[in-house]
Order: structure tokens, then sequence, then C-alpha cells
């Protein structure tokens, strides 16, 4: 398949004019905090090469099961729209995901990994991509604004085979998903190999994610029947050493038929309700990520200011260190020169210039040198004025090399970077706090806000 988009008609337009739930518009908000262009926080963090991720404004919940499990039953049921093909046969043979959106599109092949480039590794895997679809609609039932469903190929064992390898693409996509649910089907192949095979993988890494459910709950025959058909189920599951574990939960559900009523109870609320306490775990955890995102961003400005500060002294170091050796290696040179002019002066010429306590003085300072270099030989020293003036030589070069300084900051830089904090204290923290108390105000009472 190309990236070619199919348009068809909204079916549900009129709806899109509805209020945005305040979850929705949190999770919004929050995003546009991280992808404004200039001031935006992924803008801010790399500048000061620190990478961040911007958070997603939905979540995402995959379906997995055998075949002809109900998956993409429940959700046109949950959506309440005919959106994904149902029947026995195996109808979904690639994945195909379902969001909400401003009219009724269907996207194919590349347009899809466009929409979620989140996703775009998907491509690694040799076939996926040619099998990976979107279903956008109009619907805003239930929370569909805020949820995209991944509905997956149906599982089955035997000769089946698949266009790409989908244990691994399952396994790849339930650790990008927020909520797995799994639904077992008690009349065709619940206890499907591949199935339990992949759930016992996810489980290992992300057990907290899965939701087990009985679908179809009103085929499966009387109460007995149904008891007898979890019970093989739980076995099976119980079984694999991973699965085994205490409060296993399997609730029945079907989809609501009102001209075939039954008495099996119909637990597929639950599934809303669990859905709905993703929804809010994930909008908690935005808020917090969004917190620890401004104090990683602040203390990476606050440190390359730190840094600029200690290079800046360093600097100064380096460059006081430098001319002191600069100024020791030119004295030696000088004071050979001096002590040879002198040298060749008679007293009285010195007398004239330097005064009679001049005179007094030098003799007293320069006698000694003067003793010690008259009790050399001629070889030594030459000697003597050759390494004079290499130990000069070397302490030019020494002080070349102190002179290299490490790069700072300029003044317009600081400024830009201290704006930038600045900004991320009393605009994003700012608006991190309006946005939490906005989502505590849906639960709380005002006057338990207030203290």
């Amino acid at each position: 398949m190309s990236g070619k988009v199919k348009s068809r008609s909204a079916a549900n337009a009129n709806s899109i004019a509805g209020g945005v739930s305040s979850d929705e518009r949190i999770l919004r908000d929050i995003h546009q905090l991280y992808t404004e262009t200039d001031s935006g926080l992924i803008a801010v963090a790399e500048s000061v090469g620190v990478k961040l991720l911007p958070p997603r404004k939905k979540i995402t919940v995959m379906l997995m099961g055998n075949h002809s499990a109900g998956k993409s039953s429940f959700i046109n049921w949950y959506v309440e729209e005919h959106i994904q093909r149902t029947g026995v046969a195996i109808e979904t043979q690639g994945f195909s995901f379902v969001t909400s959106g401003r009219k009724r599109e269907s996207l194919t092949g590349n347009a899809t990994l466009h929409l979620y480039p989140h996703f775009k590794p998907l491509q690694e895997f040799k076939g996926v991509s040619e099998y990976l679809s979107t279903e956008i609609c109009t619907s805003r039932q239930k929370r569909f604004s805020l949820v995209t469903f991944v509905d997956s190929p149906g599982l089955v064992d035997g000769d089946m085979k698949y266009p790409f390898d989908v244990d691994e693409a399952v396994l790849w996509l339930g650790e990008l998903c927020d909520l797995i649910l799994v639904f077992f089907d008690p009349m065709g192949q619940a206890l499907c190999k591949r199935t339990l095979n992949i759930v016992e993988c996810l489980n290992d890494k992300h057990g907290d994610r899965l939701r087990f459910y009985l679908s179809k709950a009103d085929e499966a025959g009387s109460e007995s029947d149904r008891q007898r058909v979890m019970m093989q189920i739980v076995q099976e599951l119980c079984k694999r050493p991973g699965l085994n574990k205490c409060g296993f939960d399997m609730p029945t559900i079907y989809i609501p038929n009102p001209n075939k009523p039954s008495r099996c109870v119909n637990q597929i609320e639950e599934v809303c309700r669990t859905i709905e306490k993703t929804i809010n775990q994930t909008v908690q955890n935005t808020l917090n990520s969004l917190e620890k995102d401004c104090e990683l961003v602040s203390e990476a400005i606050t440190d390359k200011l730190l840094n600029d500060r200690q290079s800046s002294l360093e600097n100064r170091r380096a460059r006081c260190k430098s001319c002191f050796l600069t100024l020791l290696g030119f004295c030696i040179p000088l004071a050979l020169l001096a002590f040879v002019v002198l040298g060749t002066l008679s007293p009285e010429l010195l007398e004239m210039t330097l005064g009679p306590q001049g005179t007094e003085a030098l003799s007293l300072y320069l006698n000694p040198l003067v003793r010690i270099f008259d009790s050399l030989s001629g070889e030594e020293k030459l000697y003597c004025c050759t390494g004079l003036v290499f130990l000069s030589f070397l302490l030019l070069i020494i002080a070349r090399f102190s002179f290299r300084t490490r790069p700072t900051l300029s003044g317009k830089q600081k400024r830009q970077l201290q704006e930038k904090f600045e900004y991320i204290q009393e605009v994003v923290k700012t608006k991190k706090k309006s946005l939490y108390e906005e989502y505590l105000r849906q639960s709380v009472s005002d006057h338990d806000m207030d203290l």
C-alpha cells in the first residue's frame, strides 16, 4: 500500500462542535508548552543540550486476542460508529489505528506513520508498513477524543502465515501503548498458544498495562458453560509462571443488543472505566513530567551559567599566570644585558650617573654575583649564559601555553539564558500550576482547593 489518503463523508460532524473536555484541553495545552517554536520547552532544552520528547495528547489502547474475539466490534461500540469491519473471518490482517478527528478519513501506508511519528520504527519490521492503516472519525462519544485504539491482527495457531512477524510487532507496540486489552473468545481459539506466548512476554515487562476480558460472553451458553470456559482459560494462563499471580480478574463482556437480551452479566462498562482511569493517570503523569522537565531544564541553564562563571574565573587566572611568566621570561635576558652593560662602565661614570648612595647600593647587591661570575671559567660562563637564555625561552613557552582559555558565553547569550530561566519559572511553572488546579477541581471541592 502507498501513502494514499481516501476521503469519506463525515458521519458525525455535528458532534465535533461540542465542548472540549477539561482533560483534553489540559493535555493539549501541555503539548503546546513543549512544542512552541521559539519558547517551547523542547527548543529551550535543546539550547542547553537537553533532549525532551513532547507528551502525547491521547492515550494509546491496543486490543489483542484470537481472531473473531470481538476487538473490532468493541471499537465500533465504543465510538458508536461502524468503523472497523467485523465478522467470523479474519477481517483485521494488519494494525489499524482508530482515532478522532475533524472529518472522516482513512489513511493507508506511510500516511499513518506521518500521523504517528513515534511509531515510525515499525518500518524496520519487514512488511508491516504495507499493513498499517488509520481510521479517523468525528465521534465524541465516551472519552474517544482522548483515545487512539490499535486494532491488532487476529492471532491463530497452525499454518496461518502472516505477511510480517506479528509476534515481534505486537510486542514492540506493547512497549508504547498505555493500556493493552486482551480479549478471549469462548467460542473461538481462546487458548491460542500464540496469544498466550505474546501475553506472557508482555506481562514480564508491562504487567500493569494488561487487562483480560472474556468477550462474547453471551454466546458461551449457560452460566455453567461460561464458568467452565473461564476456568479453562484461567488454568491455561496459570500454567505460565509469569501469569500465575494473585488478584487475577477476567470480567465477562459482550456488545449489548436490545434485540437479543441476555441474562449474562455484562461488565463492558468496566472496560470504559479502565480506559477512563488510564486517561486520568496519563493526565497526572503528564503534569508531573512537565514539572520534572521544567526542573531539568532549569538546572541545565543554571549549570551552564555557573560553568561559564567558573570558566571566566579560570581564564582570568590563566591570563595572570601567563603575564607573570612572560614578564619573568623577559626579565632574565634584560638582567644579563644590564649586568654586562654595568660591568663595562667605569666606577666614576656609575657614581656620576647613580650618585654615591646608588652606586653603593648597586655594589652591595651585585658584588656577590660578580664574585661568583668571576670565579667561573670562560667555558662555565658560556654555559651559564646559555642556560639562562634557555630558561628565558622555556618560561616564554610555558607562558604561551598558559594563556590558553576556555570559551565563554557572550553577554547576549547570558541574557538569553537568564530570560529562558525566568520564562520557565514565571510562565511555564505558573501555567502548570493552573492546569493542575483545573484538573483537581474536576473531583475536589473548591474549599479543599483553598487549603
